[in-house]
């Protein structure tokens, strides 16, 4: 931990979309995680039940244990301005969950800048009559997909919240980024919240970042890490929140005809969440 920053880590919700609310809050909590970030099924049962476990865990274990909210639209086609209503309809159900932050995938990376940029304000409008952070994810598919045209945005918006999952970047520019170091950085001050996530230039997850043969990546993503937590301690921001977020198929690489997954999906982002605990 680095001196007035305490580091919060987060379970990612995805992977476990077979257990109950109750069963996946018991095994975040017994596992030792500051809190979860989950994308909600279409299930009021399901959501009703995690309101009440998370609302007791608040009272009986870990009055701060932190809920993080994402906005995860599936692709349909359709013009802007619907877009622009769903993505409304679906931050207003989120604020009304009442999270301490949203995860918003923004935006889409064919509609035009200005188009991105209207979202964009819907959204900081909707921040600002909630009191609710809207923390805009760095994916391919959404307005933040790459990272020169990103730098453009925050031209417009210097106070843009952004979450860290760099494994994108790479993805897109099929490069480890060591030739972007310089505009990597400048977004570096944005930086609310990270996916630590170890990509590569062809995909966005190794099948297992602690194997030798992806050392080099892991030590690469730990020092933009270890940047971007630098920043936040001359901030002197309270917190940084981690959330370890190696998923399931198709990101987790699985055998041809047998389909079992290369790693353990769950165990590799506790092992992430103990690796970090130890190398920040």
């Amino acid at each position: 931990m680095l001196n007035n920053v305490e580091i919060k880590y987060i379970c990612t919700f995805w992977g476990c979309e077979h257990l109950s609310a109750k069963q996946f809050l018991s095994n975040v909590v017994e596992n030792g995680y500051d809190g979860v970030e989950i994308n909600f099924p279409d299930d009021e049962h399901f959501i009703a039940e995690f309101n009440g476990e998370l609302e007791c865990i608040r009272n009986t274990v870990n009055p701060n244990f932190i809920f993080i909210a994402q906005q995860v639209l599936p692709n349909k086609k359709e013009t802007v301005n619907e877009y622009i209503d769903r993505i409304t309809q679906r931050l207003q159900f989120l604020v009304n969950c009442k999270p301490n932050y949203i995860n918003s995938h923004t935006g889409k990376d064919f509609f035009e800048f200005s188009d991105n940029c209207k979202l964009l304000e819907q959204c900081e409008e909707i921040e600002k009559k909630t009191g609710i952070p809207i923390w805009h994810e760095i994916h391919r598919g959404r307005f933040s997909f790459h990272l020169k045209t990103l730098l453009q945005y925050l031209e417009i918006y210097p106070n843009l919240k952004l979450i860290a999952d760099f494994s994108h970047f790479c993805v897109v520019s099929e490069s480890d980024l060591h030739d972007q170091y310089d505009l990597l950085s400048k977004i570096y001050p944005n930086i609310k919240h990270i996916h630590a996530r170890i990509g590569f230039e062809q995909s966005p997850q190794v099948n297992n970042p602690f194997a030798p043969e992806w050392k080099t990546y892991l030590e690469q993503y730990l020092n933009w890490w270890k940047e971007i937590i630098a920043i936040q301690k001359n901030k002197k921001s309270a917190i940084c929140t981690i959330t370890p977020e190696f998923g399931p198929f198709p990101y987790m690489a699985q055998e041809p005809f047998t389909k079992k997954p290369l790693s353990n999906q769950w165990e590799i982002n506790l092992q992430m969440k103990n690796y970090l605990q130890q190398n920040l």
